[in-house]
């Protein structure tokens, strides 16, 4: 999502007057998350350009810094990203990124999908891929990407065995908006704790919930 996030400063809860919770709001109050991190140099633009046309599915920073926190840890790797939208997390995705890596990037909607064309289509290790994404994931063999990035319906809510199969061993995969959206579709919230559910029930991935930015699960195959 794209909300003001981008900026936001995060109001911590109240604290009782007690001398570990006044410890505590110190401490939150001097690790406001966005406050150390570094945005990609296009992201400015991006998000310029995502407002203008009234995108409103872009991933949101916080999600963006824990993508490109975990592509640094795959050099040489394959990446996966399924709904570019506008390419905010795409830009995130690259920023983390070695020179060594490369990123497919998969949506459906051509002209959202300019939008990454445009600022983001000079990095050589970038290919764009206008298609929906379970059919583009029925193509794939197994095993072949070390990350993947599930922001879309295929890949997450349809097509999981198809996304599932093509993440290597001990390769990512990631998936967000899993906290209320105000653009969900009426039923969609029904849809999660399944969706959790089943990720976990497999047995084939250790998977990490985490209640941050949009919600985001980090799943990592055994």
């Amino acid at each position: 999502m794209l909300p003001a996030l981008y900026g936001e400063r995060i109001a911590t809860e109240a604290f009782v007057e007690a001398p570990e919770a006044i410890a505590r709001h110190v401490t939150l109050c001097a690790m406001e998350d966005m406050a150390y991190i570094t945005p990609p140099q296009a992201l400015g633009l991006l998000i310029e350009k995502t407002q203008e046309i009234g995108f409103s599915m872009a991933s949101e920073p916080r999600t963006g810094a824990l993508l490109r926190t975990l592509a640094a840890s795959k050099p040489a790797g394959k990446f996966l990203e399924l709904g570019t939208g506008t390419g905010l997390a795409t830009a995130w995705l690259l920023d983390g990124m070695d020179a060594d890596s490369q990123l497919i990037s998969v949506d459906t909607d051509a002209a959202v999908q300019q939008v990454a064309q445009e600022f983001l289509a000079g990095d050589a290790r970038l290919t764009l891929v206008t298609q929906d994404g379970a059919a583009f994931l029925r193509n794939r063999q197994p095993s072949t990407f070390d990350f993947v990035f599930a922001d879309a319906m295929p890949g997450k809510y349809e097509a999981l065995d198809d996304a599932l199969s093509v993440v290597k061993r001990g390769g990512f995969y990631i998936v967000d908006d899993m906290l209320p959206q105000p653009n969900w579709p009426e039923g969609h919230a029904a849809k999660i704790p399944a969706f959790i559910a089943d990720l976990k029930a497999r047995g084939t991935f250790e998977i990490c919930p985490l209640t941050w930015a949009t919600g985001v699960i980090v799943a990592v195959k055994k």
